[in-house]
This record gives C-alpha cells, structure tokens and sequence, in this order.
C-alpha cells in the first residue's frame, strides 16, 4: 500500500503559488476497502470507495479506472481494485498538470507519466488522454484554469481546444448540470483575471450552450470582450456576477439564473444592475418622478445591504454615485412622526419626493 499527493497541491507547490483548494487530494494505491477500514479510515461514499483519515479527516480516495457507460460526468463505472496503478489512475484525470504525484513518503520523488511539469514550464493545459472528453465538466475546469492562470501566461494547448469544440458539437456539455456550471462559474469569478473563463468557453462554443439567454458578440476568437473584468477592485463574485451581465436584458438577465439555479441574491441584484446601469449613468438628467421610481423599485431604503451592493457594481464601472448617496442619506433622515396620520403612505411618498425636487433644484 502506497499513499501519494496528487492534483491541485502538488501543482501549486511546483507553481509556487498558494493553494486555494481546502482540501488535499489524496491516492491510496494497492489496497482494499477491508485494509482501509482495518487502519482506522472511515469510508465515505457510494459511487466508490472513499475514505476518511482517522486523524486529519483528510479523504483518501482508492487509485481508479473508470469506464464511460451514459451522459454527464455521472455516467460513469469505477474500477477500485488492488491491481489498479498510480499511473492508470493519473491517466483519468484532465491536465496533465493535474496528474502529478508526489510520494508522501519522500517528498522530492515525483511520478509524472504525462509530462504535467513540461506543461507547466510552458503554460499549456493540455489534456491527459482522449477520454477527457467523457466528462463535460472538463471543459469548464479548462476555462477555470485559464482564468486563474491567466496571470502566470497559461494556455489552452491546440489539440485540448479542438477536442473542447467536438464536445460541444456532439452534445455533451449538454449534459451539464445548472449547480455545477455556477460553481464553476462562481469560483473563475473569485479570480483576479476572469476574463478566461469566458474567452475560452466562447472560443470553443461552448459559451452560448451553457449560457442560452446570452450570446457572445466577439467577431474574432483572439478578441477577449470580457476583459473589463479582470484587475477590478473586489474579489466578491456576486458584484462581478452583475458587472458581467449589466449590458443584458433584464430579462436575460432573469433567465439565465434560473437556468443557473443561481441565489436570489444574484439574480436580484443582476437584475437591478442591468435595469439601471443607463439610468443612473444619467442620473442627474433624471425627473423627479424618475428618481422616485429607481429609489422605489431598488428598494433602497429598506434593502440597504442590497443597495450598498448595486452601488458598488456602478463605481466599479466608473460611474458617480455620490449624489445617489446623498440623496438617500437625505431620504432615510425624514421624520415619519411629523406627517399626517390620516393617510400616513400618500404623505411619505409626498414628502420623498418634495426632498427629492428640492434635491434637483439644488444641484442643478
């Protein structure tokens, strides 16, 4: 029985860079369910044998075959057995920068039998073997890569991108599922350089098969119409979710989330996002009744948070808020008291919109 470090970790190490993954990916070649469980490992998992340290609750996967036998990344049927190879189970894995091996027994022993440290001395992400192309995932974890190495110079290698492309025309990333295209997605968001992510998709066709309501407007494959998106001053996906989407139709805007199973804070604030992005370019163009209607339908009074947000999108796009703020501030100071009981809503709404005039006469 051999223990080895594979994937993401060994990677990073050899990039010099952080591990952003919170687990470690962990292969256990030549041993058996029964031998794993004799050590301690608690077993997890029903499609195959996966098992929990006893004492760092790390998961320790069995080396595996795998054979394709339907659609999606879940048609598949797994090979566990003892007589599987640390080398079979690399051969099943995307990159070849993802099927590297470090004995955990002796750090500086690697075992690379696809050649991922070339690749990785190159910027290429290159396909481990033809059977990349059973699993549809694969082809967002490419464009995922791309956007987070992006920085470092990586590519996708001709022959990865071509076999992308026939899996998009067959029909396989069809297959996808809606929570596993946004975690994806979610995730090349978090990263510096997005951009990638969508280039590649586009470039290989898959961008308007897992996007449906959207449509890429690039007239060459070497154009990149997302790169706005990259150097922004914020990490947190949901405001780069918008700042993607802020050119859309609300109503794709809609769409596309519930295609996306996506939260309602993203489809909420996207949509805002998209619906006022003109206006408030324009804001101090705008008529009082205008003004009143975009604080109403935001809800900015009392979604305070979720404004805040919708305000952050608009700066990060460079435009003023700063009257829009003060306005608001103004706004949330009125003295519900001091109004007529009688009809308590008609004289709120009068009274923001007499603050919302004396606003406009004041700075114009």
């Amino acid at each position: 029985m051999k223990v080895y470090l594979v994937g993401g970790a060994v990677r990073d190490h050899l990039l010099g860079v952080a591990n952003d993954d919170t687990e470690k990916d962990w292969v256990v070649v030549g041993a058996s369910p029964e031998e794993m469980l004799d050590l301690g490992y608690r077993q997890v998992g029903k499609e195959f044998p996966v098992f929990l340290h006893p004492g760092t609750q790390e998961e320790y996967a069995l080396a595996r075959l795998e054979r394709k036998v339907g659609k999606g990344y879940k048609g598949f049927k797994f090979d566990t057995s003892k007589a599987v190879t640390l080398e079979q189970d690399l051969s099943r894995r995307d990159l070849t920068i993802n099927a590297i091996a470090q004995d955990v027994r002796n750090s500086d022993e690697l075992f690379d039998p696809f050649d991922g440290q070339s690749d990785l001395n190159n910027g290429l992400l290159r396909h481990v073997s033809n059977a990349f192309s059973e699993d549809p995932v694969r082809v967002l974890r490419v464009a995922r890569f791309a956007a987070r190495f992006k920085p470092f110079g990586f590519k996708v290698a001709h022959e990865t991108h071509q076999l992308m492309k026939t899996m998009v025309v067959s029909g396989e990333v069809d297959a996808l599922t809606p929570e596993r295209v946004f975690k994806e997605l979610e995730k090349s968001l978090c990263y510096a350089t997005p951009s990638a992510f969508f280039k590649v998709l586009a470039a290989c066709g898959a961008y308007d098969r897992v996007f449906t309501p959207l449509s890429t407007k690039q007239h060459s494959s070497h154009e990149n119409q997302f790169e706005f998106l990259d150097g922004l001053k914020t990490n947190q996906a949901h405001l780069k979710f918008c700042l993607w989407l802020v050119n859309e139709s609300p109503g794709d805007v809609v769409k596309l989330c519930q295609q996306l199973k996506a939260p309602k804070q993203y489809e909420q604030l996207a949509r805002l996002s998209a619906q006022f992005y003109s206006f408030v370019k324009l804001f101090d163009e705008q008529t009082e009744d205008a003004i009143y209607e975009f604080f109403a339908k935001t809800d900015a009074l009392r979604r305070k948070d979720r404004f805040e947000d919708l305000l952050n999108v608009f700066q990060l796009l460079s435009v003023e808020v700063g009257a829009i703020i003060k306005l608001k501030d103004q706004l949330s100071s009125i003295d519900i008291a001091s109004l007529d009981k009688v009809n308590i809503a008609q004289a709120i709404v009068d009274e923001k919109k007499a603050i919302i005039a004396l606003f406009l006469n004041t700075t114009k």
